[in-house]
């Protein structure tokens, strides 16, 4: 990764361009072509640097409910619990822990009913029972930008 890398990290964690042309805008933020600018980003992508590029929405501002969860799935059941969780759409990312809660997951839907009939189904899918969710009430988000 070179300095222009580095460039192109530090402008897109919080300050991705909202354009028609976004990549030609950060080409020409920091002096490189349109093209360049979207093949280094594919590169840093291909190599696991960058995960995705997408906004990120207050949910509670679009009317829309969402929670945290935390499941306690047995290792056994690991892979097709994962599987099931990320078939829904309203999952935006999940990730396991070192806990005896191992998986936890974010999920977005219109209602907090829709929500816990969502995961009812996953249970009911499954097999795995315990699935807490903590539905967001009181919103902390901190603000995680690395200046590279």
């Amino acid at each position: 990764m070179d300095e222009t890398d580095k460039n192109i990290l530090n402008i897109i964690q919080t300050g991705f361009p909202v354009d028609a042309q976004p990549f030609k805008v950060l080409g020409r933020q920091i002096g490189i072509s349109e093209d360049e600018a979207l093949e280094r980003i594919k590169k840093l992508k291909d190599n696991g640097v960058v995960r995705r590029i997408g906004a990120v929405f207050d949910t509670k501002k679009l009317g829309f409910a969402s929670t945290l969860c935390a499941a306690r799935v047995p290792k056994e059941k690991l892979e097709k619990f994962v599987e099931v969780v990320n078939s829904y759409s309203g999952v935006t990312h999940n990730y396991r822990r070192n806990h005896k809660y191992n998986t936890w997951f974010t999920f977005i839907a219109p209602t907090e009913k829709e929500i816990e009939g969502f995961l009812s189904e996953i249970r009911k899918k499954t097999g795995v029972e315990e699935i807490i969710s903590m539905p967001v009430k009181r919103r902390f988000k901190i603000n995680a930008n690395f200046e590279l």
